[in-house]
């Protein structure tokens, strides 16, 4: 950065922005209506949020200044604690819900439950009982696996047996979501990456279909290689992409494959 835009930045030591402690009466009047966002990999139906670590003891990322910042939105008049998460998460092409009944681990105690955040929706659980906590957090779960959850909720005795979730919380679903935003998309008011990155415009090409290729289950890949094996010589940028993985030329039987996987997977991205 140029010296006279570098000198505008003061950067704060961490003791100072993680904590109240020293000089407490000027943080709080510098930290009015404080929003303290963060997010977690994981959530419980109860409001805990696990954020560093599994339950087997793995330790996934530091906690930072999570915890420090959830205690500040609890000790500041009229501040408030934000955790973002996803629904749910896929891997080895199993799709698995981040809402979970409990956990062997948190980052987060349910004491300190808040406001949670998923794609779906908003959890505003502060000041409410376990059962209203429940249908909050169920309301922003993805609809693939609320009856579980719920399941688990009334075997514990800990909401009603005749609790049914409202009509607009049953359609949570990855398709709703792309539907809802696609106008937003088409208009351009969406781009994969809005404060811009360092991929170029061929690597940028190629991130949604090698994602598609990892999530694609077995069925999908035969497919994906009929196409590819039947489409046409590639041109312009499918080439430029083919070339980035050094697939242009392709030599042996499995960088065909591979070839004609990520060829088909260019042409087709709207299967992501």
């Amino acid at each position: 950065m140029p010296p006279a835009d570098l000198a505008k930045l003061r950067m704060g030591a961490v003791s100072f922005v993680n904590e109240l402690y020293g000089d407490e009466a000027g943080k709080r009047r510098a930290r009015v209506k404080a929003r303290f966002v963060n997010n977690a990999m994981m959530a419980t139906l109860l409001g805990a949020a696990i954020s560093d670590a599994l339950e087997n003891g793995q330790v996934v990322s530091g906690v930072g200044g999570q915890y420090n910042f959830v205690a500040q939105s609890f000790a500041l008049e009229d501040a408030r604690s934000i955790i973002l998460l996803r629904a749910t998460r896929t891997a080895r092409r199993r799709t698995t819900s981040n809402i979970l009944w409990n956990y062997g681990h948190t980052t987060i105690p349910r004491h300190l439950r808040d406001i949670v955040v998923t794609e779906y929706g908003i959890a505003d659980l502060r000041g409410k009982s376990d059962r209203d906590v429940i249908a909050a957090m169920l309301a922003v779960a993805d609809s693939r696996f609320q009856d579980e959850l719920l399941r688990r909720a009334r075997d514990a005795g800990k909401i009603e047996r005749g609790f049914e979730l409202p009509a607009a919380c049953r359609d949570n679903t990855p398709a709703r979501i792309v539907h809802a935003l696609a106008p937003a998309r088409d208009e351009g008011l969406l781009p994969p990456f809005p404060f811009g990155s360092d991929f170029t415009a061929t690597e940028a090409r190629l991130i949604p279909s090698l994602k598609l290729l990892r999530a694609a289950s077995p069925p999908q890949l035969a497919r994906l290689l009929a196409r590819g094996f039947f489409s046409s010589a590639p041109s312009g940028e499918l080439r430029d992409c083919l070339a980035r993985m050094g697939l242009e030329h392709p030599s042996g039987a499995m960088q065909r494959v591979e070839a004609a996987l990520l060829h088909a997977a260019l042409e087709a991205p709207r299967e992501q």
